[in-house]
């Protein structure tokens, strides 16, 4: 039984290591900011690492009052843009504080 509690004081100490990082890469994670992008930059998507939009940025080249549904196109294709840059960013920051992909296994 001694063993057994060493082993569990060790994996209580990598778990509170481990939640540290993680809590850390959130911080992280949260200070950060990626831009979404449509039609060379036309449109642009600006989002926070927790996935809050700061700001659009549309240029008068896509603005064409007789199609606005090609502008609304754009809106989604650089929000949805920025929203994979924010995914991939967080699984960057988790993965160097030892999270595997998808997240912890219990």
């Amino acid at each position: 039984m001694k063993g057994f509690g060493g082993n569990m004081n060790q994996l209580m100490k990598q778990a509170q290591k481990m939640q540290e990082q993680v809590a850390k890469a959130q911080e992280e994670l949260a200070e950060e900011e990626v831009k979404g992008t449509a039609a060379g930059s036309l449109v642009e998507v600006t989002m926070t690492g927790k996935k809050q939009v700061t700001k659009v940025n549309i240029k008068k080249e896509a603005v064409d009052p007789e199609d606005v549904e090609m502008l609304e196109d754009l809106i989604i294709v650089a929000f949805n843009d920025a929203n994979k840059k924010v995914d991939e960013l967080s699984e960057e920051k988790m993965g160097s504080a030892g999270v595997p992909a998808g997240g912890l296994p219990f």
